[in-house]
């Protein structure tokens, strides 16, 4: 029976926020570097420049970013001669503010006249002179502020305050109900007992350690919940819904143009590391409680096909405008990637895993990589599906480009490769998917003006996604392993933050660009995977040391979303555009309104899933 409500519950769901999808529209695209009118009104990230030539020659000025790795300046616009008698000739330019800019201005006899980095601010106003000095051939630049930017860091300072102020309150809140005046008061008004039973995780399956000892004689529910996973998945998604949302329209909330990290690059690989956690957790303890491993892979199979499918309905809204044409759909995309990742991780743990845990003596001379070696054959076929993804990378020829071209394509690498957007992973998937059944704006687009579609969840990249959810599976045997052994547990988390993090320095040569593999999102590169598995690992013992070790902090406000993780990840992508997660603004060029408007829906899907953890309500696939 509870089956059964649970496939209503689902098929509920999905009819709701399939008429819900119907009304949503897509965000505008950002503006980019345009000459600049009287009539314009600044916008955010963009500053005014007025060039201003004392020269009697015709000028072209160019803009690079120094953001942008060996890229060709782009001609911004022409800078009238002076008069041969009569007033400096001027011209208005709208330039961004992000990262600094190199400023080149070539005549049309000399290249080059002259050459100014600067880093403008947010609606400033500045004007770059253009001299001569004593020769008649040399030319002098000299940038003046006309008007001093913004600061548009100051609403996110004020809103890191109030959130502070809110959780040093809850923190005395919780300080204070413990005090048995303060119970006795709370119990007489009728306080209510806060669950601790799991209903919930990101995959509808439990994150529980049971006492491999006294599993014959408790019941199957008995079990005790690793909040601590809870919170790092909560924290991740919070994160997530705020970036989609729009980050309050700060760079560092946007995905990468290409290589690097910012913080909007972090949160779906953590997913994916929890992903494989709660995978290793919530198997173990099926096998344990003598459930077939045919039926666990039938369940691991149905809910990746329902990861797939909710997956490719919410990022195709459009066929509510009339009949879904196939020759648009796009089919990868981050549910689509996470259902794929949960099977192929899931069927190899099932494929390995002991129907009971093996209880070595510390004395055993492998004792201290047993939670390694007993899944050895796991492992291989890991390591040869990376073998598989470097040879790929590497070595397999794409027309028109350089084996084992890594770069974004466009403007990119002086120009040289511009339709060689990703290298072979955007080969295969154009190749395999076609051109439009793939993302068809890239981060890379804005940036490095690239024109060639690439899917950052594409075929390729998928491989590594493999790899961290498996970084992850190794988290939870070493809490299965180790269960109760908290310094055995903190110690190897740290020993495996340490050694992928000595492997990204290796991979990246400490540089952005400059290693063998950088860091890169849209790839999913090697690289990328070991630093953020680094961080997961040095992040979950935080989680795990103050949550559940300590217990200096409950988890709260992110072990609600955490435990509610695809019903706020699916709601959120739904009702973007409603109210109250959306309304017309007074000033849609302000920082502040954005990050208002995106704190204040990001808190409501908290709030959402407090009230739904409360009303024991979880949507689980």
């Amino acid at each position: 029976m509870a089956s059964e409500r649970e496939n209503r519950w689902t098929i509920c769901a999905v009819i709701v926020f399939l008429i819900a999808i119907c009304a949503a529209h897509m965000t505008d695209r950002p503006a980019s570097s345009r000459p600049h009118r009287k009539t314009s009104v600044l916008k955010m990230d963009e500053a005014a420049l007025s060039v201003i030539n004392e020269v009697e020659e015709e000028m072209v000025l160019y803009v690079l970013s120094d953001h942008c790795y060996q890229c060709l300046p782009q001609p911004l616009g022409m800078i009238p001669a002076r008069p041969t008698s009569g007033t400096p000739a001027s011209v208005g330019f709208v330039v961004g503010t992000q990262h600094a800019l190199t400023l080149l201005i070539n005549s049309t006899t000399t290249p080059q006249q002259c050459k100014v980095n600067f880093h403008f601010g947010e609606q400033g106003n500045y004007s770059l002179w253009v001299k001569n000095l004593n020769e008649p051939s040399q030319i002098n630049c000299e940038m003046i502020t006309d008007s001093d930017p913004i600061n548009s860091y100051l609403p996110i300072l004020f809103a890191f305050l109030v959130f502070a102020f809110l959780a040093a309150l809850s923190a005395i809140w919780s300080t204070v109900k413990r005090l048995d005046a303060v119970t006795n008061l709370l119990i007489r008004l009728g306080g209510t007992v806060e669950t601790e039973r799991l209903i919930n995780s990101e995959l509808g399956t439990p994150n529980r350690l049971v006492d491999a000892s006294t599993e014959s004689i408790i019941p199957a529910t008995t079990g005790r919940r690793l909040r601590s996973l809870d919170t790092f998945r909560g924290l991740s998604l919070v994160i997530m819904v705020f970036v989609n949302y729009g980050g309050g329209r700060y760079w560092f909330f946007r995905h990468e143009s290409w290589n690097g990290l910012t913080v909007a690059d972090l949160v779906f690989p953590w997913f994916v590391f929890i992903m494989g956690t709660s995978i290793g957790l919530s198997l173990s303890g099926s096998l344990r409680r003598g459930v077939k491993r045919t039926h666990l892979l039938w369940k691991v199979f149905w809910r990746s096909l329902q990861l797939f499918l909710i997956g490719v309905i919410i990022i195709n809204p459009n066929y509510c405008q009339g009949p879904l044409s196939w020759d648009s759909l796009r089919i990868p995309g981050v549910l689509q990637r996470l259902g794929f990742t949960y099977l192929i991780v899931a069927a190899l743990d099932l494929a390995v895993s002991p129907d009971r845990l093996t209880n070595l003596s510390s004395e055993t001379c492998w004792y201290w990589v047993h939670d390694i070696c007993l899944y050895w054959p796991a492992w291989l076929c890991v390591i040869i599906l990376e073998t598989v993804w470097l040879c790929l990378t590497f070595l397999l020829p794409v027309p028109g480009c350089p084996t084992g071209y890594l770069g974004p394509g466009g403007i990119g690498d002086f120009g040289q490769y511009q339709n060689c957007t990703g290298g072979a992973a955007g080969y295969i998937d154009r190749w395999l998917l076609k051109d439009n059944h793939i993302y068809q704006t890239p981060s890379s687009r804005v940036l490095y003006l690239t024109t060639m579609p690439f899917d950052p969840e594409g075929v390729l990249g998928s491989i590594n996604s493999i790899l961290m959810a498996f970084l992850g599976l190794q988290a939870g045997k070493i809490l299965l392993h180790y269960r109760d052994q908290h310094r055995q547990i903190i110690t190897r988390f740290l020993m495996w933050g340490l050694i992928l993090g000595i492997i990204s320095a290796v991979l990246t040569k400490c540089s952005r660009n400059d290693g063998f593999i950088p860091v890169n999102k849209n790839l999913w590169s090697l690289s990328y995977v070991t630093t953020l598995s680094c961080f997961a690992f040095v992040a979950l013992v935080f989680f795990y040391y103050t949550v559940d070790v300590k217990k200096w902090w409950s988890g709260a406000p992110f072990f609600y979303p955490g435990m509610n993780s695809i019903l706020v990840y699916v709601g959120h992508e739904v009702f973007e555009e409603y109210f109250p997660f959306r309304w017309k603004m007074a000033n849609s060029q302000s920082h502040t309104e954005h990050l208002a408007q995106n704190l204040l829906a990001t808190s409501i899907w908290v709030f959402i899933a407090f009230l739904l953890y409360r009303k024991k309500i979880f949507w689980k696939i």
